[in-house]
């Protein structure tokens, strides 16, 4: 697959892709290499590995991080109700059932990161949030990304016929190692310009207005410059703009308190909520008038 049809294809599939992150998506595909996608909650990291699933036609499976999280639920773990009722079985038969029988791929439960190795068929692993895993874990990570292969010590090496193609991202709660950062491509994801994001919001929603698009991204755009608790990433974008397209709004009204009823598409924490007055919300709107109109052509 060329460079420029990875980019078409995306875009496609709703992700619309600036040129570096096209290149380095391609670069990961051409070689074989894991890519890890770091920057701010919100700007679109996981929609990304998404996209790209259906941009190759795979399979997306997801392993979403958390602290805590262990090799039972993220790999695999034993069915010991079934290997229960297997040696229940056999005791009743009169016969002992074998311990190595026991622990074959009959009674295996696979987690996400194991079924994307074993999978027979082409797929898209997303590591999602892989900063809020223990530094353990991430640890357990590096054979898999380097040699796409698990070992269970009761099965031994299971390594991968189809390697798939993974996507890691990263919010920056914390450092990464360098032993992971090396296995990996690298980018950084930045929150998309104002013409970028509404070709994503026109992409995601072609039924609404393109002047009311237009509006909103830029308020958007405006917006993510107050001093907020949490910035209105992508994902509160496109939100907002089927709300606004729902109220049958063809652009934003000048009357702030119409859109007040709105906000809980937008901020998504009390003292953001009550932060934003009513002349700030007038201010951010005389603001957005000319950016938005320049915008929608």
């Amino acid at each position: 697959m060329h460079e420029r049809e990875v980019g078409s294809r995306l875009r496609d599939n709703g992700y619309v892709a600036d040129p570096s992150l096209v290149s380095t998506l391609w670069l990961a595909l051409e070689i074989g290499r894991p890519v890890l996608l770091e920057g701010a909650a919100g700007v679109g990291k996981t929609a990304v590995a998404s996209a790209l699933a259906g941009a190759l036609g795979r399979r997306l499976v997801r392993l979403q991080c958390y602290e805590g999280l262990d090799l039972q639920h993220a790999v695999y773990e034993w069915n010991y109700g079934r290997q229960l009722l297997a040696i229940r079985v056999h005791e009743h038969d009169g016969k002992l059932r074998d311990e190595h029988d026991l622990f074959s791929r009959e009674y295996l439960l696979e987690r996400p990161l194991l079924t994307a190795i074993a999978s027979d068929i082409p797929c898209v692993l997303l590591i999602d949030e892989i900063d809020r895993a223990d530094e353990a874990f991430e640890a357990y990570l590096l054979e898999a990304l380097a040699e796409f292969q698990l070992t269970i010590p009761e099965l031994g090496t299971i390594r991968s016929a189809v390697p798939p193609v993974v996507v890691l991202t990263s919010n920056g709660t914390r450092e990464l190692s360098d032993a992971l950062r090396r296995r990996c491509l690298y980018h950084y994801v930045e929150y998309p310009s104002l013409v970028r994001e509404v070709e994503i919001v026109r992409a995601t929603l072609p039924e609404a207005e393109p002047r009311l698009v237009a509006d909103a991204v830029a308020f958007v755009q405006r917006l993510r410059r107050e001093d907020l608790q949490k910035t209105p990433g992508v994902a509160e974008t496109l939100d907002w703009v089927r709300a606004l397209h729902r109220l049958e709004l063809k652009a934003l009204p000048d009357d702030p308190e119409v859109l007040l009823k709105t906000f809980g598409c937008l901020l998504k924490t009390r003292d953001d909520r009550f932060q934003l007055s009513e002349q700030g919300m007038r201010r951010l709107l005389e603001a957005t008038a000319g950016a938005g109109a320049a915008s929608g052509h």
